[in-house]
């Protein structure tokens, strides 16, 4: 049986938080030109399902499409008949009943096909959508985009414009799905301009505020003007049943951009623009959330008593199914909830909802309830109780093979194993919750807004709570070999998060690729800091310092402080000496490094921003006695032979300041210097444009990309960016640049070098979008700067990192070693804040291997 994907893109189903429309695919009385019925009763059928849908009672809706169905097969009605069919499809997928649903679609398809004369345009388009949004969710995005070029076709032909701008949205989104982000943006920014010129209605209000849910989805800053037109308009014109689901939208935006109080005066705004009592909760439900979210306890506890009355208030549905579970799931994150609302009275809305899912057969939300009740009775320590509730929501998850909810369960009954310090039915229970993160990679964003799925709070706990398990007393070389496994994993997920789509599949052992580099897997536990260590050919090494993680990682915050060069270098080097210490010399003690020339560093979150070329032994710097490279993990591309006559490049830089940018003014110099040392072709200032680079892409065979300009890691993909002279270009966008050079996937770039960027203000995780750019450009190896460097020593490091890759036999690794060390001991750039900044990250070797990444 396949296993689905469960992606919420906005036109293709109901979304409980009514912060998408629903007008494009599904069901609604604005979006369907009435067919003359035969019978009056039986529009009343089609209204009776589309009410019903609206509101969440899929299975209720269900029963009244096949009745309409059935009616108009009777009268011969086929044109309605398809229609229900097509409906019934929609329902079924909300149902996850999805063979059932696409045999629905394909009677439906084919009743279309029979009537004569040809069917309405309008009935095409809505069958078309449908079946787009069930190719969508069963993987198939190629198909989905041209079904829904179909669709958008005859709504074209119709005359029904929101349609097809829905149809437009996503074809879009789908788009993102395939990596296509230039194609995607280019027509969601067509669509912006049509809406832009038309006259002030209902309509243009509707198509904004779609089209601005899908910018924020796709995390586009664009997405706050689009929507914020759309509220303007809506007021102007009096759309009062349109306000609410706006405000809503415009308070999620501020959310993400991390500003709580305009999110909290967006949602309250919304609370007393709500026409419905759906959109009132939804709306008091965020507010509630997002003070937890920011640690607002008194706040939030004034708001629980008021969700929970307007919960009681609403009847039995899919909506109010998930709103309870939402609302459950937030006050289970109190410290102490009991404050909000007593227990007692958690417990009977949890089983109060767990009844209404057995009778709307919503198995999914049976689930989820029975895993919050199990997490209420977690939390006082009613262990058996919730053991079983525990092991009642995994074994329906088992039975729906709905891996987000296994994730939890498992999870929860790890936890409980390891409570009762049963430890080998805790590392299945939590083994188990792996592979289904595993299973659900770029969904694990996508999965239900309401059961807030976050990759920090229900993905890398699991991981880390795994590990730790795994590497008790002293570990099996099985236990260590899943641990490292696991640290790669959990590398992974958090890329795919970061870009919020799955980006590596394949993988060969990188401790096989090279018998003369060790790789160091270093993570960092409550308790200690692990770390395992691999070489080709050997059992694995295990090393571990007890310490507190709080105190691990002052020492790292210490680390960087004193990098500064008007720091005290005193400190510096005891802080690097003393993480030297921890992941260095109980290895080269051990002598596990005999005979090695590179270590390669798959760095746990903490110390990503640490430069480890410059640990320092209490003589040397790790660089001056290793090549150092860093690797997400088992993934790396083939690596190409670079000789001499081979290298050709692509260089471009900014050496003037631009958009309020500094000058860098030694860029000039530095790419007009390597111009010189190998064949290339040179972008320099008014001539580096995204276009401009884009063009060179598509016609250049260049082995090597070198972009000195401005630039900027986060962990926000929104805020990962490069310089250009016509603005900034987006990781994703740059992604595509170079690996669709010729319009398929082209030869990889095999060293992508970006010689003055930074990483984000205040942001500690600003290296995850450093790791992000380097794995999803495509090129086999990159090299990048941790922090800005001032540009004449950046020049020089270039230089003669240039000069080395044309030295025959020699690693790209060992390459940018010798140019760091030439700093060290040959100019007035010797302190470690100059030249360790450089990171080499992927693939450190000279040779082809046969290895892939493969990140679309």
């Amino acid at each position: 049986m396949l296993r689905i994907k469960r992606t919420r893109w906005l036109y293709l189903s109901l979304c409980f938080l009514s912060l998408c429309l629903v007008f494009a695919i599904t069901p609604v009385k604005a979006s369907l030109r009435a067919i003359t019925p035969v019978v009056s009763s039986y529009t009343n059928l089609l209204e009776q399902g589309r009410n019903l849908y609206s509101v969440g009672r899929f299975v209720e809706a269900v029963t009244a499409w096949e009745m309409a169905a059935q009616r108009y097969r009777t009268q011969g009605d086929r044109l309605n008949e398809a229609l229900s069919l097509s409906y019934l499809s929609l329902a079924l997928q909300e149902l996850n009943q999805w063979e059932t649903a696409e045999k629905f679609i394909k009677q439906s398809l084919k009743i279309l096909q029979t009537v004569k004369p040809s069917a309405d345009a309008l009935v095409w388009a809505k069958i078309l959508n449908t079946q787009g949004s069930l190719q969508l969710r069963t993987g198939k995005a190629e198909i989905a985009i041209t079904t829904w070029e179909k669709a958008q076709k005859y709504y074209e032909q119709a005359g029904d414009m929101i349609g097809s701008w829905g149809s437009q949205i996503n074809q879009a989104q789908a788009l993102q799905s395939l990596g296509f982000y230039r194609r995607s943006k280019q027509q969601l920014e067509t669509l912006t301009q049509k809406l832009a010129i038309m006259p002030d209605s209902e309509v243009k209000v509707s198509g904004l505020r779609a089209l601005g849910n899908a910018l924020q989805t796709v995390g586009d800053s664009k997405s706050q003007q689009v929507l914020e037109l759309s509220f303007a308009i809506a007021n102007k014109i009096q759309a009062k049943n349109q306000l609410s689901s706006i405000l809503l939208s415009l308070g999620k935006n501020a959310s993400d951009l991390k500003d709580p109080e305009a999110a909290f005066n967006y949602f309250e705004d919304a609370s007393s623009a709500a026409t419905n009592p759906n959109e009132a909760l939804q709306s008091r439900l965020a507010s509630f959330k997002l003070l937890v979210d920011y640690n607002k306890p008194e706040h939030a506890i004034q708001e629980a008593p008021k969700v929970r009355k307007m919960l009681q208030e609403l009847p039995p549905s899919h909506i109010s199914l998930y709103a309870a579970i939402n609302f459950v799931a937030t006050l289970n994150r109190l410290e102490n909830p009991d404050q909000a609302l007593p227990g007692r009275e958690v417990a009977q809305l949890m089983a109060a909802t767990i009844k209404s899912a057995q009778q709307l057969q919503d198995s999914r939300a049976e689930a989820y309830a029975l895993y919050q009740l199990a997490e209420l009775y977690r939390r006082t320590q009613q262990w058996s109780e919730a053991k079983e509730l525990a092991m009642r929501s995994l074994d329906i998850a088992r039975k729906l093979q709905a891996d987000d909810i296994i994730a939890q369960s498992a999870w929860q009954v790890g936890q409980l194993y390891k409570q009762q310090n049963n430890q080998p039915e805790a590392v299945l229970a939590y083994t188990e919750a792996v592979q289904s993160l595993k299973a659900l990679r770029s969904d694990l964003v996508a999965v239900n807004p309401d059961i807030q799925f976050s990759f920090r709070k229900n993905v890398e706990p699991v991981y880390r709570e795994l590990v730790a398990l795994l590497l008790r007393e002293q570990p099996t070389q099985a236990e260590l070999g899943q641990a490292r496994e696991l640290i790669e994993s959990l590398q992974i997920a958090e890329l795919d998060n970061f870009f919020r789509e799955a980006c590596l599949d394949k993988a060969q052992q990188i401790d096989q690729v090279d018998p003369a580099a060790a790789v160091v897997y270093p993570i960092i536990l409550p308790d200690r800091l692990g770390v395992i260590i691999s070489q080709s050919g050997k059992p694995l090494r295990y090393y571990v310092t007890y310490e507190p993680s709080a105190a691990i990682e002052k020492t790292l915050k210490n680390l960087l402080v004193s990098l500064n060069p008007v720091s005290d270098s005193k400190n510096r080097k005891q802080f690097s000496q003393e993480i030297y210490n921890w992941l260095i010399r109980p290895a080269e003690q051990d002598g596990a490094f005999k005979d090695i020339k590179t270590l390669v560093f798959v760095l746990d979150e903490k110390l990503r921003n640490i430069p480890i070329a410059a640990l320092y032994d209490g003589k040397q710097f790790l660089i001056e006695k290793y090549a150092v490279a860093l690797s997400p993990g088992l993934r790396l591309m083939p690596a190409g032979s670079l000789q001499e006559d081979e290298i050709n490049a692509i260089v471009a830089g900014i050496s003037e300041s631009r958009a309020g940018f500094a000058a860098l003014p030694a860029v000039e110099s530095e790419v007009k210097q390597i111009s010189k040392k190998v064949p290339s072709e040179l972008l320099l200032n008014q001539k580096f444009t995204s276009e401009a680079l884009a063009q060179r892409l598509k016609s250049s065979r260049a082995d090597v990309v070198h972009l000195a300009t401005h630039g900027q890691f986060s962990s926000r993909l929104e805020d990962t960016f490069l310089l250009t002279w016509d603005g900034q270009l987006d990781v994703k966008e740059l992604s595509e640049l170079l690996k669709y050079r010729g319009g398929n996937v082209s030869k990889p770039i095999e060293l992508l070098v970006l010689s003055a960027c930074d990483t984000a203000t205040g942001d500690e995780r600003a290296a995850l979008g450093l790791a992000g750019l380097a794995v999803k450009s495509g090129a086999r190896s990159t090299i990048a700067t941790l922090w800005p460097i001032k540009d004449k020593a950046a020049e020089m490091l270039m230089t003669q990192l240039y000069e080395q890759l044309q030295q025959p036999k020699i690693t790209k690794a060992e390459a940018l070693r010798q140019a760091q060390i030439n700093l060290i001991r040959k100019t007035d750039f010797a302190d470690p804040f100059f030249w360790s900044a450089f990171v080499l990250v992927g693939n450190w070797l000279y040779f082809s291997v046969n290895t892939e990444n493969n990140c679309n």
